[in-house]
């Protein structure tokens, strides 16, 4: 089944409920927003531990010196191993925007992997990137926060956690001083947690055209000499009749995930749904 006849729809997911935990924000897509966390009583200086991706040795720094150019090509901090009956799911994505694989220890990591490697205002992910120690309320804490987001505007740390332990003491205590702590150095702090269905699975459909060597871009430039903008996606799959109808739709939804092409993702894609060309 595809999205480029009028006649059938492709349903990407019911409708999602609300969304009230977590941020990954997407031009024209907000996923979340940050929640209010338990406030802490933070002493003393944070240090860091990263661990170098070129020879796996780790480097400590204080935090307030530690860069983002520093930790931007630090390996995960955590190993994690496959077994069976393990109560995770682990795993490697491939991102469009490392060129590489990133590694994800839940499903909900998975979909807030794929959010940010949908962002065009994200250059860098790096997860795991780090292990922070400082004392806190009179007691040594540690945390290892799941991504680093280098991003357009400014450095973002994305912890991932399900919406039903964010109102945890514990949860809210590591994450209020992890907070207070990062958005000290002028850098972002997000939490996310579950996304709209309908979003993700629109997200994850585009995905699978994330991979822009394997696209024609003779092809790619005649679509983009299109003007494409107010058209349905159904339209959009007729405006090259000299080409191959199944390429045409995938490289549609090439540009949909390059954001080159915008549509409501609020809803399940369709053949009906209308482009629009981003501006700028």
């Amino acid at each position: 089944m595809h999205l480029c006849s009028s006649s059938e729809t492709r349903r990407l997911g019911s409708n999602g409920d609300g969304w009230d935990g977590g941020s990954v924000h997407v031009e024209g897509l907000v996923v979340g927003e940050g929640q209010p966390m338990a406030d802490a009583t933070v002493a003393g200086s944070a240090v860091v531990k990263f661990r170098r991706a070129l020879d796996g040795q780790i480097e400590e720094m204080a935090w307030d010196d530690v860069t983002t150019d520093r930790l931007s090509s630090a390996a995960p901090w955590r190993t994690f191993r496959w077994h069976d009956n393990q109560q995770h799911y682990s795993g490697a994505y491939w991102s469009a925007t490392e060129r590489g694989h990133v590694i994800y220890e839940s499903r909900l990591e998975l979909a807030h992997l794929l959010f940010a490697d949908f962002d065009d205002e994200v250059n860098h992910i790096v997860a795991q990137p780090f292990l922070i120690t400082m004392t806190v309320d009179g007691q040594v804490r540690k945390h290892v926060p799941d991504y680093l987001l280098i991003t357009d505007t400014g450095p973002k740390i994305l912890d991932v956690k399900p919406r039903d332990r964010l109102s945890k003491p514990k949860v809210r205590f590591t994450f209020g001083w992890t907070r207070a702590l990062v958005e000290g150095r002028g850098w972002r702090f997000d939490v996310g947690s579950e996304p709209p269905t309908v979003q993700l699975d629109n997200v994850r459909f585009l995905s699978g055209f994330r991979r822009d060597w394997l696209f024609d871009q003779t092809l790619i430039g005649e679509l983009q000499a299109h003007d494409l903008h107010g058209r349905t996606i159904a339209d959009a799959c007729r405006a090259l009749p000299d080409h191959p109808a199944p390429l045409v739709r995938s490289a549609i939804f090439h540009l949909l995930w390059r954001r080159q092409l915008l549509v409501d993702l609020t809803r399940p894609l369709r053949p009906s749904r209308i482009l629009t060309r981003r501006e700028g």
